[in-house]
């Protein structure tokens, strides 16, 4: 009888003590900082430019944008990439 009430409570302890060991810090940091940045400050959109990929080009737009804060209160920032085909010049 003691064995049919201590083995639910067993594999409840068990599951709650596995999940919880599972549990990933977050990591607020970058080793390309093009790509994200941390700060209260914004970051500079870069220009506009044109790459030439043979037989089409390709307009690329970069822009920062906020994604969250951390646990201190700084925001971060993380470059969002547009594509779009262009005529050749």
């Amino acid at each position: 009888m003691k064995l049919r009430l201590s083995l639910p409570l067993l594999l409840i302890a068990t599951l709650l003590v596995g999940c919880g060991t599972n549990a990933v810090a977050p990591r607020y940091t970058s080793e390309n900082p093009d790509i994200m940045r941390i700060g209260n400050d914004r970051p500079a959109d870069p220009e506009r430019y044109v790459e030439d990929l043979g037989p089409y080009c390709v307009e690329v737009t970069e822009t920062w944008n906020s994604h969250g804060t951390t646990p201190d209160g700084q925001t971060l920032w993380a470059k969002d990439t547009r594509r779009a085909v262009v005529p050749c010049d």
